[in-house]
């Protein structure tokens, strides 16, 4: 072979390579300077789901999926209110997220195959386990799911949740009638206008429509869960700095939790001698920097935003309105499942 060729085989190898380089989805990883560079975090949210993501007449937004943005920006700016939320129906969440109209989707969404597969999206981590359950009139003196045969149910179309209530009659050899809408607002206010006999969805939303009912206390919801449905943050594919800040937030809040620190105690976490304290608060290693963040970029979150008890008792423990108990989502070691790998 002479010079030439090798020269136009070098040539067309170094072209090939810059092709499949833009092809690869890790020539995408931009995320965190595109935030940077804008000043503000772009964050989906549910259009209003108490304890989860509401907004106030003021404008200002709450919620435990709030707050998990609100992390992300005290990770990056160090300021909590470097976000701006934007809120989606079912819809229209995924394509927003597809087409970076959004840097990260928080709202009620579960992890499944397909919609990684088929979308091409990532979720980031579970920060919050459910399962779908259903709410009765208390009157009707139901104890079990397996008596609505014959019901009347309303449930949200284009969800897993409306699959899953198909699923659960037919295998059991029930009858029901479904009542679909296309907002989980429309079926709670129908459900409340007796337009059906059963209100279906996530058993954390249950709790969240039934303070929305005009009699809530006339209202129960059943112990039976008929689904996995794992909820937590959504990004676009192709981003792994960015998969691991948003994964490492949760896994960083968690983490705090089981080891005592809070945004109480974070000012004497970082003078700890224990080294799982010191490698999180950022005392030991460089963790932080090597995702692009700060060394201390798990006490900005836990200083201005909590440990992950802290998040989940603010907006959705026994002491707030929706009174929902930690259940599956306690920790591993209180009988739990919530679990974070370490920081090491």
């Amino acid at each position: 072979m002479n010079v030439k060729n090798c020269l136009v085989r070098s040539a067309l190898s170094l072209l090939m390579f810059a092709f499949f380089a833009v092809l690869s989805p890790t020539a995408d990883a931009q995320t965190l300077k595109t935030i940077k560079d804008r000043g503000v975090l772009v964050c989906g949210v549910s259009q209003g789901i108490a304890g989860f993501s509401v907004r106030s007449p003021q404008g200002d937004w709450t919620g435990f999926d709030v707050d998990f943005c609100r992390a992300l920006a005290a990770a990056i700016f160090n300021d909590v209110s470097k976000v701006k939320f934007v809120p989606l129906s079912t819809t229209d969440r995924f394509p927003a997220l597809q087409s970076s109209e959004i840097d990260i989707l928080s709202r009620n969404s579960t992890w499944t195959m397909s919609r990684e597969i088929d979308l091409g999206l990532v979720f980031a981590a579970t920060t919050y386990y459910d399962g779908q359950g259903f709410m009765v009139r208390a009157a009707r003196k139901t104890d079990s799911a397996l008596e609505l045969s014959g019901s009347r149910v309303c449930v949200q179309s284009d969800t897993t949740t409306a699959l899953n209530l198909s699923d659960y009659f037919n295998t059991n050899s029930m009858t029901f009638v479904p009542v679909f809408f296309t907002s989980a607002d429309d079926a709670t206010k129908a459900y409340d206008a007796k337009q059906c006999d059963v209100l279906t969805s996530d058993t954390s939303q249950l709790y969240a429509d039934r303070i929305r009912l005009t009699k809530p206390d006339d209202h129960v919801i059943l112990s039976d869960i008929i689904s996995k449905e794992p909820l937590g943050p959504v990004i676009r594919e192709g981003d792994p700095q960015w998969l691991n800040i948003v994964k490492w937030t949760h896994f960083a809040m968690v983490n705090a939790e089981e080891l005592g620190v809070s945004s109480h105690s974070i000012t004497e976490a970082l003078l700890s001698k224990k080294p799982d304290v010191r490698r999180l608060v950022g005392t030991d290693g460089d963790y932080g920097e090597k995702m692009g963040l700060t060394k201390d970029w798990a006490v900005r979150i836990i200083r201005l935003v909590g440990n992950y008890a802290e998040v989940f008792d603010r907006n959705l423990g026994v002491k707030t309105q929706l009174g929902i108990p930690r259940g599956i989502n306690q920790l591993w070691s209180m009988g739990g499942i919530l679990y974070a790998p370490p920081i090491r």
